[in-house]
């Protein structure tokens, strides 16, 4: 019987309760965050996604601690719009993904992990990713570890961005 090992979701699927604070604030102070951030901006900045969906899942975050859209300055928004469209480029660049999910989710009901501080999600997709394993496993398969993803795409945020 093969077994596929996947030891960095063990934290996330046996937590008992919520981090105190907000994650995405936190990240930009404490070392372990740091080194998920691979660019930032003036207004915001772009981290791996510590639980990623697939490699290269992205995140773009507002530096301002704010849970909607609506409650974005101009200059917020513009630059959340930019940096997606960064992320798309880069992601292109460095995976060559079929396909790029591109989305937000706003409240508890709509299936946001973090409420409290507005993000949005970059996820490459490949024809074929999704199988069994997802299905009836309920375990995601991830063909690179994140210190090698924040390695992967740096140098292609330093160029492009």
């Amino acid at each position: 019987m093969d077994r596929i090992w996947s030891p960095w979701r063990h934290a996330y699927v046996t937590r008992s309760e919520e981090t105190p604070g907000c994650v995405f604030c936190i990240a930009r102070t404490i070392g372990e965050g740091q080194q998920l951030i691979v660019h930032e901006g003036t207004l915001g900045y772009v981290i791996l996604n510590k639980f990623p969906y697939n490699a290269g899942h992205l995140m773009v975050v507002p530096h301002r601690h704010v849970a909607q859209m609506a409650l974005l300055e101009d200059s917020e928004l513009s630059e959340m719009a930019k940096l997606t469209q960064l992320c798309e480029r880069v992601l292109t660049e460095a995976y060559s993904p079929q396909g790029i999910n591109v989305g937000m989710n706003l409240g508890r009901p709509a299936g946001a992990g973090i409420v409290d501080h507005l993000h949005i999600h970059l996820v490459p997709r490949w024809n074929g990713d999704t199988n069994f394993m997802t299905v009836v496993g309920e375990v995601r398969v991830l063909p690179e570890e994140l210190p090698k993803t924040a390695e992967r795409l740096r140098p292609i945020f330093m160029k492009l961005g």
